[in-house]
């Protein structure tokens, strides 16, 4: 069960066997206290696998849509673009780049456990240590997997540590985090006034004429990758180095283009040394003498579930709190729907059966205890109407669900296709909202494939991404640009940091086209836009006339 899932709740463990579950992916922004905690609650057929090293989103797993948002490439579909790793500016946002305001606020650091990894020997049903390895060479695959090995197998020698992290230098990755995992010492994972680019750093050029000039930091070696700059720059380039440089004498670039300006950094890219060349030269040689086994295609025939006809349900207008007198405010065809938090519980009996509530998208370990009493309490005082934002969300509430119940599977459950859509009709769910981020050919092509009633987010605040690191070096209600002009803002609900374009999702002129193609109902997300935040003139189609990738 991969990250996206989103299982954070040691609860839910207990349960997934049933459904076929025997290894469950955790989020990286877990402590290794909320590790131990997940798994005390494993059962023994169910084990656990956590990433050790490589890069960090800045948002959630599953809880990122910034690069769909922008242009059409899902970083849920492995598309991602890494809007993150921009520079964003604060201060006259009018100005597409101001470079007195601007840093790389969101652009983490490589999560690294490094020596740290030797707690998790102990921890039972931790099964599997991943390396995540997304457009990586073989010199970072051959560095990192050799110093874990030597890590895991010689925890407590302090020489075999220090070769290990040696390795992991050459590894060629970004500045180093431990991140949440040591809860007492939990470290900011950005460095906003710092170059996170991968590559290990070795040193500045020197510009005179048309030379341009490095003493660096390692030698050089025949078949090196090195990066000049950074993408935003114009002189930004990547280079193959073809003779020996040794460690701090002058070594002449070869850059023909537009020269970088004294002062730019150089990163070492790719390093093929002699051990890491046998290595492939030995495997591709066990390759050439390995015949390919025949195939031939499946017989196996995917059974679409039988679709039905969903009649015409309520809409809802989704709210963080109710404003005061507008308790019921709301026409016969829509219906008033509330975030679930402390406070929404709270209101009156009366008010509160004929509500939505919204469970949150994310939900860490300390949190699934206070949300399963406050479903519990809604639950005992007669309110039926829930939307569920995960899956797991389900095991909150009781087995079989009573007939009166309306149990809808929220947007943030990303559901996209028909098969998914009958696996949560299984689970009990009566509904369910498709996935914002589709097209309009899938948008439209859902309906006829359901087997449960479809909704959709028709206009209102959706979010480009959800966090547990924070805002960091940012404010809260305060906007933000991106180098392309494009103006953002943030909020903290609870443990996480919500990022909202400052252009609403709005497909309220698809409307009639969306209930002629079967959709049952519609929400409305909506959101105190800060007075501090332009109101920006830009369609919030996000990928409606695109090409989802």
């Amino acid at each position: 069960l991969s990250t996206l899932a989103n299982v954070t709740q040691p609860e839910i463990l207990a349960t997934l066997p049933k459904f076929g579950v025997n290894r469950v992916i955790l989020p990286r922004e877990l402590s290794i206290d909320e590790i131990k905690t997940m798994a005390e609650h494993c059962p023994e057929n169910l084990d656990l696998e956590l990433f050790i090293h490589g890069a960090l989103c800045y948002c959630v797993s599953g809880r990122c849509y910034w690069s769909s948002y922008l242009g059409g490439k899902s970083g849920l579909r492995g598309r991602c673009v890494q809007p993150c790793r921009r520079l964003y500016h604060t201060g006259n946002l009018q100005e597409k780049s101001s470079k007195e305001h601007s840093a790389r606020y969101f652009s983490c650091q490589d999560l690294s456990l490094d020596v740290l990894a030797k707690t998790l020997l102990a921890i039972p049903h931790l099964v599997c240590w991943k390396i995540e390895g997304r457009k990586k060479g073989p010199h970072y695959v051959y560095h990192t997997v050799t110093a874990y090995k030597m890590l895991r197998d010689n925890p407590t020698d302090s020489k075999i540590r220090q070769e290990a992290l040696s390795l992991l230098e050459l590894a060629l990755g970004r500045p180093t985090t431990h991140a949440r995992f040591l809860p007492q010492k939990t470290r900011i994972p950005t460095d906003p006034s710092g170059n996170t680019s991968s590559g290990l750093f070795l040193g500045c050029v020197q510009t005179k004429q048309n030379t341009v000039s490095l003493n660096p930091r390692y030698s050089l070696l025949p078949q090196d990758f090195v990066r000049i700059g950074t993408e935003e720059e114009k002189w930004h380039t990547t280079l193959r180095i073809n003779r020996y440089g040794p460690r701090g004498k002058r070594f002449l670039l070869p850059i023909k283009k537009t020269l970088p300006p004294s002062g730019t950094p150089v990163f070492l890219l790719d390093r093929r040394d002699h051990t890491l060349l046998n290595l492939l030269r030995q495997e591709e040689q066990k390759l050439a003498t390995i015949q390919g086994i025949p195939t031939t295609a499946t017989k196996d025939v995917i059974h679409l579930p039988k679709a039905i006809h969903g009649k015409r349900m309520v809409d809802m207008r989704v709210l963080a709190t109710i404003p005061v007198g507008k308790e019921n405010k709301c026409g016969n065809q829509e219906r008033l729907a509330l975030w679930l938090s402390k406070k929404t519980a709270n209101i009156s009996k009366t008010i509160a059966r004929r509500i939505f509530f919204w469970l949150p998208p994310v939900l860490w370990p300390d949190e699934s205890s206070k949300m399963q009493l406050l479903v519990s309490e809604l639950w005992r005082d007669g309110c039926r109407h829930f939307v569920l934002n995960t899956p797991w969300q389900r095991a909150f509430f009781p087995n079989p669900l009573p007939n009166s119940c309306e149990l809808i599977a929220g947007p943030f459950c990303n559901l996209a296709n028909a098969l998914a859509l009958d696996k949560i009709k299984q689970l009990g769910f009566t509904a369910a909202f498709v996935s914002p981020e589709l097209t309009k050919e899938e948008f439209l092509m859902l309906p006829k494939m359901s087997p449960l009633p479809l909704g959709i987010v028709l206009k209102g605040a959706w979010p480009v991404g959800i966090s547990r690191f924070g805002l960091l070096h940012l404010k809260s209600n305060i906007p933000f640009a991106s180098p392309k002009g494009e103006i953002f803002w943030a909020r903290e609900y609870g443990q996480n940091t919500w990022i909202y374009p400052a252009w609403e999702l709005d497909l309220t002129e698809k409307r009639e086209e969306l209930l002629a193609h079967g959709y049952c109902f519609f929400a409305q997300m909506l959101e105190n836009t800060p007075k501090s935040v332009p109101k920006i003139s830009r369609p919030g189609l996000f990928n409606w006339d695109g090409h989802l990738v």
